[in-house]
């Protein structure tokens, strides 16, 4: 028997089947979690800055304590129950993506360095052969100037898209506006995992 190579499948755009659950984007566990609740918000565009309405977004992050709930995280910080840390949201006709989560807390970097707070990326996306990968920091953190991911990034212009913007409160919870851009001009920097 000889197998013959067949060419590679995109990613998407099928994903309301099976992987679109709204009640995924709210990650504070009912408003149980501990820790400073804030909103995510943005949209995912393509090279001509077209919004993307079918996307899926998928976040990854350390709670208030800086602890992942993931068995190889064995720090001796406190795990929170009411936390998953793991949130999906499906973008809408205009692209937009919405997380209600919990402000995440430092986690340890290479070498004993310490990482800024921040919330890991994944965007699934017609046309794209896996998902790209990502990450979302905050703007007012002193520690993103010695983050040592951040600071793969030389060029200051590129950078900047790793950050989020202020945008305001909604309902008591500060408001991040993070957009995706998957390629061209103000592309988001994307990591390879």
């Amino acid at each position: 028997m000889r197998l013959i190579p067949t060419a590679s499948q995109t990613a998407g755009p099928f994903f309301s089947i099976g992987l679109a659950h709204p009640e995924w984007s709210d990650l504070t566990g009912g408003g149980k979690a501990a820790g400073e609740r804030i909103g995510i918000e943005g949209r995912v565009l393509d090279g001509d800055k077209t919004p993307l309405a079918d996307a899926l977004v998928e976040i990854w992050q350390a709670n208030a304590a800086g602890r992942y709930s993931h068995p190889e995280d064995r720090q001796a910080k406190p795990l929170d129950p009411h936390f998953r840390g793991l949130g999906r949201c499906a973008t809408d006709q205009e692209g937009r993506y919405r997380f209600l989560t919990i402000k995440p807390g430092p986690v340890p970097g290479p070498g004993n360095s310490l990482q800024a707070p921040h919330v890991s990326i994944a965007v699934f996306a017609r046309g794209l052969l896996r998902q790209v990968t990502t990450r979302l920091y905050f703007p007012e953190e002193a520690l993103n100037k010695t983050d040592p991911v951040l600071a793969l990034v030389e060029d200051t212009r590129r950078r900047a898209t790793l950050i989020a913007g202020d945008a305001g409160l909604d309902g008591g919870a500060k408001l991040y506006r993070f957009d995706i851009v998957l390629q061209g001009d103000g592309e988001t920097v994307f990591f390879d995992v």
